[in-house]
């Protein structure tokens, strides 16, 4: 179970994290998590040329480790890096000690303020050992809409209208540039670089 559009519920407990930037103008922010990847990210890059639109790229470690070259296509073509763990740990399971040491073992490969816990899911007691710890990366980015990429059930168009619908000025927006979300996302990402395009609006980075 997942929700699309983040409540403002959920926002309130977790209120030290970042779920939406404050925008009086049509700006919107792209994020895509779990790459680099070999086939999406290439093809993500691409797109996002088309329409001039700029991108935040939550990266995890092993990947970059796998795929160097793409990891620096992502930095020369002017997006932005974050922290995604190095082995997309899912922090409910994890104790704090290894979540820490994973986010720090990414940290080696990447050079970023920017994390985004997999899953969205990490503790509070988590979020105080980053903010506390100098050398870790303090801004945690969620979202405020998700593509629904990752979800097996769903086809590229859905995911498409998933965004569409219930995005707003200052959204952060996720897509996955992974084998697992391709089929859905090479189709839902164009859809929404022209939509968005088309209706006059900036895509950014997370500042």
């Amino acid at each position: 179970m997942y929700l699309i559009k983040t409540p403002f519920w959920l926002r309130a407990i977790y209120s030290n994290c970042t779920w939406k930037m404050h925008a009086k103008d049509k700006v919107i922010y792209l994020s895509f998590d779990d790459g680099p990847d070999p086939d999406a990210t290439p093809f993500v890059l691409e797109n996002l040329k088309k329409y001039n639109a700029k991108a935040t790229f939550f990266c995890i470690g092993n990947n970059v480790l796998k795929h160097p070259n793409i990891y620096e296509s992502i930095i020369k073509e002017g997006h932005r890096v974050g922290n995604h763990t190095y082995d997309h740990l899912n922090g409910w399971k994890t104790d704090n000690h290894l979540y820490i040491e994973n986010i720090k073992d990414a940290m080696n490969m990447i050079e970023s303020n920017l994390f985004r816990p997999p899953y969205g899911r990490i503790k509070k007691s988590q979020i105080k050992l980053l903010k506390q710890v100098e050398s870790l990366p303090k801004q945690i980015i969620m979202w405020d809409v998700l593509s629904g990429d990752f979800d097996l059930k769903i086809d590229g168009e859905t995911c498409a209208r998933n965004v569409i619908k219930n995005t707003v000025p200052g959204s952060i927006i996720v897509f996955h540039d992974s084998q697992k979300a391709w089929d859905r996302m090479s189709i839902a990402l164009p859809i929404v670089l022209e939509y968005f395009s088309n209706l006059g609006y900036r895509m950014e980075l997370i500042p």
